[in-house]
């Protein structure tokens, strides 16, 4: 009786997207007497499919949110190997029961406590009032970017929790932590730049872009430029998409339903508009998307990146009409 009784709840409700259920025993639910089913199910499941595998690469004490607003679990395991995992304290003893790839189930031993209103306090979140869903897709992509290489990164989310929570969605230009200890130190100073804020951009959303589109980002009067069209012209029919002369280096890197995140060779150099542009060849990202060809700007651009380096993906900062190359030192120390 339990499971449609959570269906109907509004709460529950809200999410449609891939869930993890950490499943109590009926006669670990009937134990208390004093709960109410509907809400202490809706502290056993959480958005995103965890699996055992994935669990087990989860740092000590990782904090998930479930569809309860503002609760979450917490991650802990043993200390060796990561054997057993615990949801909560309550250890995990029948991990993966259901995997259709929408819905994970864990049989757990027990049933979770119900949660604090503090059990996601982590010291750096700020109160729980922003839109729950923009919460739930951040800590999802915090966990996965951690987990696959961009730690850097996920701590910038974290540290930019208050700003980027407020947003609609967002598109992410990332360095890996490899790239930036290896000498691209100026991307941890310059993270706004490479965030487009209220727009989710997939990489075919990108390669419909035309030469010249710009792409808003999080730095005032800042804009990134599509400097070589997706799938390249008839000059360079196989030249790779190019923003602000770089590269994209590996593509959806991680997406949910709030938020995609795109590689990158280098930090995006800092490009302005020329100040007697063309007319009609600027164009804003409505324009890009659906709006001109913008052939000749895009033959412009495949010829002033004819001799770009396949190791790193940069090109060289040949002036693309409406745009010229500029780089810019900063001084200042905004960032992270």
């Amino acid at each position: 009786m339990a499971v449609p009784t959570l269906s109907s709840e509004s709460t529950a409700t809200a999410w449609s997207g891939p869930s993890t259920l950490f499943a109590p025993s009926d006669a670990s639910l009937h134990s208390c007497y004093s709960c109410s089913i509907p809400s202490l199910l809706r502290e056993h499941i959480v958005p995103g499919l965890f699996t055992m595998d994935y669990l087990r690469k989860l740092a000590f004490g990782t904090k998930v949110e479930t569809l309860a607003p503002g609760k979450c679990i917490t991650v802990t395991s043993s200390s060796v190997n990561a054997a057993k995992i615990f949801i909560g304290g309550v250890e995990v003893t029948r991990p993966d029961l259901f995997n259709n790839g929408f819905l994970v189930i864990h049989g757990i031993q027990g049933y979770i406590a119900p949660l604090s209103p503090f059990s996601c306090d982590d010291g750096l979140s700020p109160p729980l009032v922003q839109p729950a869903v923009m919460r739930l897709m951040m800590r999802d992509a915090i966990l996965r970017l951690r987990n696959n290489g961009f730690s850097i990164l996920a701590l910038a989310i974290r540290v930019k929790y208050a700003e980027l929570v407020a947003l609609s969605n967002m598109t992410i230009f990332a360095l890996d932590d490899f790239s930036i200890f290896s000498g691209s130190y100026s991307y941890i100073s310059s993270v706004r730049f490479h965030i487009v804020p209220n727009q989710l951009l997939t990489i075919a959303d990108l390669e419909r872009l035309s030469v010249g589109c710009t792409l808003p980002t999080l730095e005032s009067g800042q804009t990134l430029v599509v400097t070589t069209a997706g799938g390249g012209g008839a000059i360079q029919p196989a030249a790779p998409m190019r923003i602000n002369y770089v590269r994209i280096k590996m593509p959806d890197v991680m997406r949910n339903l709030k938020i995609a995140v795109h590689g990158i060779y280098l930090p995006f150099p800092r490009i302005h508009p020329s100040t007697t542009p063309a007319a009609g060849t600027a164009q804003s990202f409505e324009q890009g998307m659906f709006g001109s060809s913008g052939a000749g700007d895009s033959a412009a651009a495949s010829s002033a990146c004819a001799a770009l380096s396949e190791e790193d993906g940069s090109c060289g900062m040949v002036p693309v009409p409406p745009v010229k190359a500029t780089l810019e030192v900063e001084d200042n120390h905004y960032g992270l």
